[in-house]
């Protein structure tokens, strides 16, 4: 498992060096000035080359990212244009919420899917399992601002069970406000998830193995748990973890909406006022996130089949 491991990190370096190059290449390459965002119509050459001299804009489009780099590698992400803070210390306020968010979306994911996987599976080709394909369709031809935005209406508006936005100011104010656009997120990822666990479940229950374990007298509850949920929950990962962009994605427009301030809002802000240090240090950080994830589901995977570990 060490050397598993080793590998995989190995394999996720060069990605989120890539995502970092493409990022910081992308974002010089955009037309635009930071310094005419800061000053407003008309500003004085003067004042632009002064405001390009203080945040280093001036020097060679190499030179600043090899500064960034090196950076990097001492923790020094720079300080933000705009917010007149240093990235490292704003991300740590922007970034609790977004893990919440994005925690909490998948286990609402998996709490909603799991049972209807199941279900389904049992009942195969029968009128719920028809029922629920037909749901899981117009679920995902549904756009997650839609979704926020009915869960807005029909759970804020006029059940008013929980707020219409903002964040809060308590810790528990701070999580019940993160429930509703979690339900959001969560539900996006229902239709994915039942449908590959219910495809793999099936599978699991006419393989052969669980033909055996029925054979040596072992209840259903042992065979479903053992066998059956097993190795049918192993696509299941497979999906979540590659789902995780849609969840970093999701976050991203489900802040915006419910008016949260975590990762996705601050990186808006800072693409609207083109920020190059607030885009970089938010783009790193969803990298990470989404690298995190992806060794994660990697290492869930090698736990549920060893023979992952062995490839």
């Amino acid at each position: 498992m060490t050397r598993f491991l080793i590998k995989r990190i190995a394999l996720l370096v060069p990605v989120v060096f890539g995502i970092i190059t493409a990022t910081f290449l992308l974002m010089h390459a955009t037309p635009g000035d930071p310094a005419l965002t800061y000053l407003g119509n008309h500003p004085e050459p003067a004042a632009i080359a002064a405001l390009h001299h203080q945040w280093g804009l001036d020097k060679p489009v190499t030179q600043q990212y090899l500064d960034f780099i090196g950076g990097l590698f001492t923790g020094d992400l720079g300080n933000s244009l705009f917010y007149n803070e240093t990235i490292v210390k704003l991300i740590s306020l922007k970034l609790p919420p977004t893990l919440m968010l994005m925690i909490m979306g998948s286990l609402f994911g998996i709490i909603f899917a799991l049972p209807l996987a199941i279900w389904t599976a049992i009942r195969k080709d029968k009128f719920i399992d028809h029922l629920v394909s037909l749901l899981n369709a117009v679920i995902l031809g549904m756009p997650i601002f839609f979704i926020g935005a009915m869960g807005i209406l029909f759970l804020a508006l006029k059940v008013q069970i929980f707020p219409v936005g903002g964040y809060g100011e308590t810790n528990l104010q701070h999580l019940w406000s993160l429930v509703l656009p979690s339900l959001t997120i969560g539900l996006g990822l229902v239709p994915l998830l039942v449908r590959s666990l219910r495809t793999s479940v099936i599978e699991s229950l006419d393989s052969e193995y669980v033909a055996f374990a029925r054979s040596k007298g072992l209840k259903n509850r042992s065979v479903w748990l053992k066998y059956a949920l097993r190795n049918g929950s192993i696509s299941g990962i497979s999906i979540l973890g590659i789902q995780v962009g849609y969840l970093a994605g999701g976050s991203l427009v489900i802040e915006n909406v419910f008016g949260i301030p975590g990762m996705g809002s601050f990186l808006m802000t800072g693409i609207l006022n083109r920020d190059f240090p607030v885009i970089q240090g938010a783009t790193l950080t969803f990298a990470m996130l989404v690298v995190l994830v992806y060794l994660l589901t990697d290492v869930s995977y090698a736990l549920l089949d060893p023979r992952a570990r062995f490839k």
